[in-house]
């Protein structure tokens, strides 16, 4: 990998988590704090913009860019499971169960629309 490349990385995984701080913040006033909606409408709008870049079949360095650099760095596994846990702390078993189901099912829902929308470009 070149310097360029690696400089794309840095640069563009920087703006993607200043990108998802800033939808979670407006989404969590907008919503309320008691449900992580903040990170749910994160996961599910990277995985629709993931499944997106998949279906272009981009060339592997843009892929690279976009997909692990801008996505991965957007879109939070590890918020999702903390919050997961700390609703469990506080036996919020019902918004335990919401959130594991509604992120995976509707993630994978995310992901393929966006993959048949960008393989239909």
């Amino acid at each position: 990998m070149s310097v360029l490349l690696w400089t794309a990385v840095v640069l563009i995984g920087g703006a993607g988590s200043v990108l998802r701080f800033l939808v979670d913040g407006a989404v969590s006033n907008a919503a309320g704090k008691d449900f992580p909606y903040g990170t749910m409408v994160i996961n599910l709008s990277g995985a629709l913009i993931l499944g997106f870049l998949t279906g272009l079949a981009l060339s592997s360095n843009v892929a690279l860019l976009a997909g692990t650099a801008a996505v991965g760095s957007y879109t939070t596994f590890s918020t999702w499971m903390l919050e997961t846990q700390r609703l469990a702390e506080e036996r919020q078993h019902w918004k335990v169960a919401a959130n594991i189901i509604v992120s995976l099912v509707l993630g994978v829902v995310a992901a393929a629309l966006g993959n048949a929308i960008g393989a239909s470009l």
